[in-house]
């Protein structure tokens, strides 16, 4: 474990060696060229004017049609997507940043309408409360809308699902990234099949907390056999309760699949905290249980300020800390957090979707100004 309080000192990840802690969280912007969810050299633009962060996780990228859950996300499992990410690498490595690319399976998080009227899949056929972005193809306009009870997936559809991520992340290393970060938060596929309340499954994907652990294991060895385990992490929400995944059993099977991955040996860890309106506290004797099974890098994300981040990093809970919406209006925002500088607002009408206005416009703080 490499503990430093400081948001300056460097650390090594895998085999790359960040100059800091300050990390860009993945942010879904919905910015993919149409047809075929294909990164561009707007994408590119955005991620090199935010180089300066210790480590960017790029949006999350659908492993498959299958994977998809929102309107204009991008993926990573065509040939026209590899080349698109190719420019967004490429614009960061010579801006001087790292960037793994985070891969991407939403389950039940998703809508018929992505899949030619087909139901959205999940471990389970569950009904739960949950909503994603979609655009009305009539009007053109982005929306909130209710997702359907998903259908169960076969178990030769979850072998294929593991080899799509296999397939995702090798695509990514094709496409210059320097890893890869396994979305298993936020109520996503990997998530789901961790949880009692969205598997029910009665078969060895389901029921004891070793078999709800199977699917983020074979995604993980899969991953990790492809890439190296270096390159390899993943994200993980323990106090998620939104979206029906509100599950009694959950820390115990977190803490059991941090024991697995300390042992696989991955690059890091990324916890999602309390960023839900109704997410309970992210505890301090957990984060102590959490640290004793995985002595690896930690990343949190969840709305941290700078004496936040100083304080976690200081008690050896993370090594790492994760912004998101700061990077939004920030792209310098690492120099801000750390020299005191001023913050600017976002415009939230322009998160989702649309082009640079709201995205690749935000300027850097003039250095006469920040003097």
């Amino acid at each position: 474990m490499q503990t430093n309080s400081s948001l300056l000192a460097p650390l090594t990840v895998g085999e790359l060696t960040l100059p800091h802690r300050i990390v860009m969280a993945p942010m879904t912007r919905a910015r993919s060229a149409q047809p075929g969810d294909v990164p561009t050299a707007l994408n590119a633009a955005y991620y090199a004017q935010r180089a300066s962060a210790a480590l960017i996780v790029s949006e999350a990228a659908q492993i498959s049609p299958q994977g998809k859950g929102y309107s204009f996300t991008p993926g990573i499992y065509s040939q026209e997507q590899v080349q698109g990410w190719r420019l967004v690498t490429a614009a960061v490595h010579q801006a001087g940043g790292r960037i793994f690319l985070q891969l991407w399976h939403v389950g039940r998080m998703s809508h018929p309408d992505f899949h030619d009227g087909a139901l959205p899949v999940a471990p389970s056929a569950v009904p739960f409360e949950g909503q994603i972005w979609k655009v009305d193809a009539a009007t053109g306009v982005g929306a909130m809308v209710d997702c359907p009870t998903p259908r169960e997936l076969t178990r030769a559809e979850i072998a294929a699902i593991v080899d799509d991520f296999r397939q995702g992340a090798r695509n990514a290393i094709a496409a210059g990234f320097d890893g890869v970060e396994i979305h298993g938060a936020n109520g996503y596929l990997v998530d789901q099949f961790l949880r009692t309340t969205s598997n029910h499954r009665d078969d060895e994907y389901g029921g004891t907390r070793e078999n709800r652990l199977r699917f983020l294991k074979e995604v993980v060895d899969a991953v990790a056999g492809e890439v190296g385990a270096h390159r390899t992490a993943i994200r993980l929400a323990p106090f998620l309760t939104a979206r029906g995944m509100d599950c009694p059993d959950i820390l115990p099977t977190i803490l059991d699949a941090a024991a697995f991955l300390q042992t696989r040996g991955i690059a890091y860890l990324h916890l999602v905290e309390a960023d839900w309106d109704d997410a309970p506290e992210f505890t301090e004797t957990f984060r102590q249980q959490l640290r004793g099974r995985f002595a690896r890098p930690i990343i949190v994300a969840g709305n941290y300020d700078k004496a936040r981040a100083q304080w976690v990093l200081g008690h050896g809970y993370a090594d790492l800390v994760a912004f998101g919406r700061p990077f939004v209006a920030n792209p310098d925002f690492p120099r801000r957090l750390t020299e005191d500088l001023p913050l600017a607002d976002f415009d939230g009408a322009t998160l989702f979707g649309g082009t640079a206005r709201g995205y690749s416009d935000y300027p850097a703080l003039p250095v006469a100004a920040a003097a």
